[in-house]
């Protein structure tokens, strides 16, 4: 817990990197689910990080996911109201680009088509969700946070989030069970 002030910049990243640096994974996770792209995730998540750095000195030390995370939303909601339009990159631009994080590996060909059948069916069930069922769907099940997480990165209450992830369940269950694809997959 900070019981002072931060000042000095090295109080500040002494608390930066008690408080922020084991939450990144999980804010880049929880970003990924509500922009639905990695490269919108990783500025959303960079945002927050300066947000959090600046606003350090004012963390009392208790609940820094759940500091982080609404620091994550507010960035988040604060984006929608300014955001402009992104303009697609020539194709001839990307030609001889290397990938970002290495070169994929391999799948066998067994495994492509199982992959495939499976992303295609899941994909599918979720696209059918209505967002509000999607969203907490993903953030509890995927991105692994607690049902009082979403609650205060949703800002609504635990109940609902309970309701709407049971509902989002079934409804991807009853999806999933009535595909005929999926099933001979299994």
């Amino acid at each position: 817990m900070i019981s002072a002030p931060t000042d000095s910049p090295a109080q500040r990243q002494h608390a930066f990197r008690t408080y922020v640096e084991p939450e990144i994974e999980v804010l880049l996770r929880v970003a990924q689910t509500l922009t639905g792209s990695w490269a919108d995730s990783e500025d959303l998540v960079q945002d927050t990080l300066i947000r959090a750095y600046r606003a350090i000195e004012g963390f009392d030390g208790a609940h820094p996911r759940a500091w982080l995370l609404t620091i994550l939303r507010h960035t988040y909601l604060n984006s929608h109201r300014r955001q402009r339009p992104d303009l697609a990159p020539e194709i001839t631009d990307l030609d001889g680009q290397r990938p970002a994080f290495g070169a994929a590996i391999a799948a066998s060909p067994e495994q492509t088509v199982t992959d495939q059948v499976l992303d295609d069916s899941v994909e599918t069930a979720l696209a059918a969700l209505d967002p509000k069922f999607r969203t907490v769907l993903l953030l509890i099940d995927v991105d692994q946070l607690t049902y009082a997480e979403v609650a205060d990165l949703l800002d609504m209450p635990v109940g609902t989030v309970m309701s709407r992830l049971s509902r989002a369940r079934d409804r991807v269950r009853t999806d999933l069970r009535s595909n005929p694809e999926f099933r001979r997959s299994r």
